[in-house]
């Protein structure tokens, strides 16, 4: 799907939230004391193969460009998911801008799967994209092959906008499937249900 003018002409993207607090997750920027456990969850080929950016085998260096690559926000906001009250990290999740407008993203590590940590995330940065920025329009993606990805797209209220290719650094061109929420859907699904 190619971005239709409307949907990013004279958008901001500008986001400062340094923390988001979900009933139990604390999102909050990456930091060196993750770098340890970003690696344990990152460098895994299941993780890696349903992302565009992530490379593996995902090492120390490969975390500490991420950190740097996040601090200078170029190319959005990207925010650590951890555990509330014992800060154990569990993945990532962030707003990214790409050529179709504001795009959501989230990877967590394979031992946290199957526990709706996803969709909380993903439900506190729909919000705070829509609440923070002026955007008509929020997008996501997934590979055609991650049902559960899916999943949490569809419980954030996202349509189906088509398909498209992903340049993957681990799987090479890849089929995704694009969706997208407007403002005005979000508006109506503000009262988040719980799955």
């Amino acid at each position: 799907m190619v971005a239709e003018a409307e949907d990013t002409d004279g958008e901001s993207y500008a986001i400062d939230c340094p923390v988001l607090v979900t009933e139990r997750l604390v999102l909050r920027a990456p930091r060196e004391s993750d770098i340890e456990q970003l690696v344990v969850l990152a460098d895994n080929r299941h993780v890696a193969e349903m992302l565009a950016r992530m490379p593996h085998p995902y090492g120390e260096a490969e975390a500490r460009a991420f950190l740097a690559m996040t601090a200078s926000r170029r190319a959005g906001i990207a925010y650590a998911l951890t555990l509330a009250g014992t800060e154990t990290f569990v993945g990532c999740a962030g707003l990214n801008t790409t050529d179709r407008g504001l795009e959501l993203g989230y990877w967590i590590g394979e031992p946290y799967w199957k526990r709706g940590y996803a969709t909380e995330a993903a439900h506190a940065l729909v919000d705070l994209a829509f609440q923070k920025t002026a955007i008509q329009v929020l997008h996501a993606s997934t590979r055609v092959i991650n049902p559960a990805s899916r999943r949490v797209i569809h419980k954030c209220g996202f349509q189906y906008a088509g398909q498209g290719m992903l340049n993957s650094i681990v799987a090479g061109q890849v089929p995704v499937e694009r969706y997208r929420l407007d403002r005005r859907t979000w508006t109506s699904l503000r009262n988040w249900v719980h799955f």
